[in-house]
């Protein structure tokens, strides 16, 4: 068993075809396909299913640990050339959509300040989305609300955000009032988190505690596509504070929703392998802006 087998092995599976894999990897098909067999050849089983392109029960136990060879090997690089130069490489970071609006400036400019050596990719999207590409080490690190939806991650609490009740400043659908309760959005239509997703877990534990039922016009798992929902006046949301974008603001407001708590949002590693030198740096930027009394919008607290 050699690198490039597994390398090859996890090309084939992500690319979904032995020629794609070979286009990636900048290399022949035959070579890819070689390599692959040769893999399963000397653990006696099938790893990729020839049909579906999809692993095996026992290629998915063999892909788990190649993932994280890759990445353990992509580390090694880049910690020796921080050691003796400036700190350098890739860190591929995935964040919550709300979050990142006002914290991907903050980070570009302090990563630019003191790390201008580190190349970010920035994903952006839903716990669903990003938690089995953290799992996999395709991203580095992630800001996810709690509860994540495995417990194997490792894991910093950064802040609490207020979830408020989204409404128009004025006109027939404007609500009065600097708070509401649970119970005062049931004659709402309601625009809600997809069910399963940790915001609407939330919302539901608090609705059970309140004994109130809400009954959606729509459930989505995406908040910056329910908040752009409810701006075209398709209903009222229930949404992170910062999901109302500033250039907003004189059109719609939070309202707070007194029984309902604030969601709490974490910095999260893989759960194995230890962290590059590029990616650690990049964690403690992030710390440090969520530190700083001057980053956070209003409706977060830091913990």
């Amino acid at each position: 068993m050699d690198f490039r087998q597994l390398e090859a092995l996890v090309a084939v599976v992500d690319a979904g075809s032995f020629s794609k894999a070979g286009k990636a990897l900048a290399t022949a098909q035959s070579n890819i396909s070689t390599r692959v067999k040769n893999l399963e050849a000397e653990l006696g089983v099938s790893l990729v299913d020839r049909e579906t392109m999809e692993p095996t029960p026992e290629g998915r136990s063999v892909l788990e640990r190649a993932r994280r060879i890759l990445v353990e090997e992509e580390s090694i690089g880049t910690d020796v050339k921080s050691m003796s130069e400036t700190v350098q490489g890739d860190v591929s970071i995935g964040m919550i959509g709300t979050t990142g609006r006002w914290l991907i400036p903050h980070l570009l400019q302090a990563q630019r300040e003191k790390y201008p050596n580190i190349y970010l990719r920035i994903v952006e999207g839903t716990n669903s989305a990003l938690e089995p590409r953290l799992a996999t080490g395709e991203l580095n690190v992630a800001i996810l609300s709690m509860p994540l939806l495995s417990d194997s991650f490792r894991y910093a609490e950064l802040f609490d955000e207020d979830l408020v009740l989204v409404t128009p400043t004025k006109g027939k659908r404007a609500i009065a009032g600097d708070q509401v309760k649970l119970r005062d959005l049931t004659t709402l239509d309601l625009l809600l988190p997809l069910s399963g997703t940790p915001l609407r877990n939330e919302i539901d534990e608090a609705c059970e505690l309140a004994h109130v039922t809400l009954t959606p016009r729509i459930e989505m798992d995406g908040i910056r596509t329910l908040a752009s929902l409810c701006f075209d006046g398709e209903g009222y949301a229930v949404l992170p504070a910062t999901a109302i974008p500033a250039h907003l603001k004189l059109g719609f407001r939070g309202i707070r929703i007194s029984d309902l708590p604030p969601r709490r949002v974490a910095l999260t590693l893989p759960p194995y392998g230890l962290p590059s030198t590029p990616t650690l740096a990049v964690h403690q930027l992030i710390k440090e802006i969520v530190s700083s009394d001057a980053s956070l919008p209003s409706g977060l607290h830091r913990i």
